[in-house]
């Protein structure tokens, strides 16, 4: 059973909160005790049940009636499994809906029916877009207070079909939903007849997201393995996660940075040997010759070999308070490999309101914009867009040890 990762946008008040609530109370996911405690809650703010409280867990985000954190979720049906990001509406909390969203494989837009596509509905489709999702979901919501119009939920899809030329979207689908009366969620609603397409469940079980087995086969060493008991004094062994594709015993492969090529002689995984390992399995592998491998190196296989640079361009999501500095040297860590980095200039801003570039001199705390760096030794990584697993790094203060940048890496 595979697993779909994906994240909920909108603006403030158009219920993502509520509609994951929803979700997760339709398809009895909600445990009977958590669902106690809501019921128990709910009762005190003199109501049915409050189904945003299950997503929206921090006391600031009770008080203010707002998602400030990313919030996860997960459940699963007999088709798939599911991993829920519930992404802040704020535009200040940008920086928070992009890490819900780098690690996420489909994005659910909600749009108010009452207000249409607004400037928020173009600033998050830009940055689902941007950051390499390809499946999103138009869900139109309080449909039921527009009377469940169906010349509503037109003028919608054709606003934002005239969007769609400017998004890396290869699929969209527009639903209209009710978070708040179940419409459209789990089960078909009567009171849109008009409506031809699947629930918003059914889509979310059979959409078709790429598989990361058929990428490029990608594993960078976590922990090499030398235990000192006299038994398994030959040991050696390389643990860590495929990113991407598979690797098989008898695999020709590459050692990078020493360029020193081998075989794979043993795939382990949870202590059994096994023949094949694919992307998201954690293993331990062997090769058929003692080769000076430490944590941080890359074993890629001799047909699929990565980018191989010191300069780098990347798109940029700035985290910190404190501005990028031009000159600066920073630690750059891709997956398990740190490497200082120096930012050589900043080439343009992207302006997610207007949907444009411009020329800057400075990013701040919540921009994204297109950044050249230099690094102190090669790094070996795939583009963004070819490759997600490998294509991502971040950017960490040297001074603070803060996370102040999310990266993802530009084609060469």
């Amino acid at each position: 059973m595979n697993t779909l990762k994906f994240i909920t946008a909108g603006n403030v008040d158009d219920g993502k909160s509520t509609l994951i609530g929803r979700l997760l109370y339709d398809s009895d996911s909600i445990h009977t005790d958590q669902l106690g405690i809501l019921q128990k809650q709910t009762k005190q703010e003199g109501v049915d049940i409050d189904l945003s409280l299950i997503t929206d867990g921090l006391r600031a985000e009770r008080e203010q009636g707002i998602t400030i954190d990313v919030a996860y979720k997960y459940f699963s049906t007999k088709k798939r499994k599911f991993i829920i990001a519930d992404a802040p509406g704020h535009e200040q909390y940008t920086r928070n809906m992009i890490t819900g969203a780098s690690n996420s494989d489909l994005i659910i837009i909600l749009v108010d029916a009452r207000k249409g596509i607004t400037t928020q509905t173009k600033r998050h489709a830009s940055i689902g877009s941007l950051i390499g999702i390809k499946k999103a979901i138009i869900a139109v919501n309080k449909i039921d207070l527009v009377e469940y119009s169906e010349a509503v939920f037109d003028t919608i899809k054709a606003d934002f079909e005239k969007l769609k030329t400017n998004l890396n979207f290869d699929e969209v689908v527009y639903i209209p939903i009710s978070a708040l009366e179940g419409d459209n969620i789990v089960d078909k609603s009567t009171k849109t007849p008009w409506f031809e397409g699947d629930t918003l469940l059914k889509t979310l079980e059979f959409i078709e997201i790429p598989s990361s087995e058929n990428l490029a086969s990608r594993f960078q060493v976590q922990w090499v393995i030398r235990p000192k008991d006299e038994e398994n004094h030959d040991y050696r062994g390389y643990a860590g996660p495929v990113l991407s594709g598979t690797y098989q015993k008898g695999d020709k492969v590459k050692i990078l940075p020493s360029g020193i090529e081998t075989t794979i002689s043993k795939i382990e995984k949870n202590q059994q040997t096994i023949s094949k390992a694919i992307a998201g399995e954690s293993i331990v592998l062997h090769l058929a010759e003692n080769i000076d491998i430490s944590r941080g190196d890359s074993i890629v296989k001799l047909e699929e070999l990565p980018t191989t640079s010191n300069d780098l361009k990347t798109w940029v999501s700035w985290l910190d308070n404190a501005a990028l500095q031009i000159g600066k040297t920073y630690i750059l860590q891709h997956r398990f490999k740190k490497v200082r980095v120096k930012i050589q200039s900043i080439d343009k801003k992207w302006d997610s309101n207007e949907w444009q570039f411009s020329e800057a001199n400075e990013i701040k705390l919540n921009d994204i914009g297109q950044i050249s760096l230099k690094s102190n030794q090669p790094l070996f990584f795939d583009a963004f867009s070819t490759n997600s697993k490998s294509g991502n790094a971040i950017l960490i203060d040297e001074t603070t040890h803060n996370t102040v940048g999310a990266l993802l890496f530009l084609a060469h």
